[in-house]
């Protein structure tokens, strides 16, 4: 049996605590041969739920559960911007250094960038948190997309339907596609009733993300380039209104959006691995000028570019930097 130990904090939204119940525990009760425990463990300081309004809670576990679970599920909470306290610092690089999965859903992402243990790794957050990520931990690789993101054993994800993308991602690498898009169906079929109007099933939807991978790969080999919604569409072979819903589901962004987020994401990298000038920098990232990159990358980041090459720089220890 496989232990999901759900890390609680303060303000947690509720979906966030009740989603994993029933994504592992349908998956157990309609498949032969999966099992999971899931423990609810409270952080220190964990008082209320909020799900729509604030409820107080008890749950049974603190931070002891975490000891022997299979992976640690850190939810998301509003105080993200605070630092977390020691014992949480220790308990997750005692999971850390057990190698097991880590996993974080939306702003929980932020307890586990406080721990370092993502610096130098790949991660995301939900879409209105990836450039506060960004800058205020510059060591990571921020993936715009808001997806779950996987690097070695840590998982981060924008925490879609409470979780639910994380929690799929996870049952689909224990126990593969058809049990993972068998559970998927079986919680979100009932909430599409008008099934004729829908045009893919919910697999497709949900889990069969092989659907845009080859054209999100496509476009992340044109962020030079100029790139109009239609070509998009061409390249995946649908219609622009489909190819908008697939790109919602799966990266909660349009099409161009995304593509706007990929190129900030690749200027970051830029300004963080290069002495190349914004002006390059923006020529290599498709905007029509270095106003136009600096105008985008305050907006979704919160600062300029040469204030994020220059943070970045001061915050890397002597180590890295000889």
């Amino acid at each position: 049996m496989s232990v999901i130990a759900v890390l609680a904090l303060d303000g947690v939204p509720g979906p966030h605590l009740t989603t994993p119940g029933m994504v592992f525990g349908a998956a157990s009760r309609d498949h032969p041969g999966v099992a999971y425990e899931v423990r609810l463990c409270a952080a220190p300081g964990l008082r209320v739920v909020h799900s729509p309004d604030p409820v107080h809670v008890s749950l049974p576990w603190g931070l002891e559960g975490l000891a022997g679970a299979d992976v640690v599920l850190i939810t998301g909470h509003p105080g993200h911007r605070g630092d977390p306290p020691a014992s949480i610092h220790a308990a997750l690089r005692a999971a850390a250094g057990r190698g097991i999965r880590v996993a974080a859903i939306g702003t929980g992402v932020f307890i586990l960038a406080a721990t370092g243990l993502l610096d130098g790794r790949r991660a995301t957050t939900g879409w209105r948190h990836t450039g506060e990520l960004a800058a205020r931990h510059p060591p990571i690789q921020v993936d715009p997309l808001g997806t779950v993101v996987e690097d070695g054993s840590f998982l981060t994800a924008a925490g879609i339907f409470g979780g639910l993308d994380i929690c799929l991602h996870i049952l689909r690498s224990d126990h593969g596609a058809r049990v993972a898009g068998e559970t998927a169906r079986e919680l979100i079929t009932p909430l599409h009733l008008d099934a004729d109007r829908v045009q893919d099933t919910i697999e497709q939807e949900i889990m069969d993300s092989a659907g845009i991978e080859p054209t999100l790969h496509w476009l992340e080999t044109r962020l030079d380039r100029a790139v109009t919604l239609p070509d998009i569409a061409a390249h995946a072979r649908t219609s622009t209104s489909s190819l908008t819903r697939r790109f919602r589901t799966h990266t909660g962004h349009t099409p161009l959006q995304y593509l706007l987020h990929a190129r900030i994401a690749e200027a970051q990298r830029l300004l963080r691995e290069t002495e190349s000038p914004v002006e390059q920098i923006a020529a290599r990232t498709g905007f029509t000028s270095p106003a136009a990159l600096r105008r985008h990358f305050r907006t979704m980041t919160g600062t300029t570019p040469r204030a994020y090459r220059q943070t970045y720089r001061a915050e890397r220890t002597p180590g890295e930097q000889g």
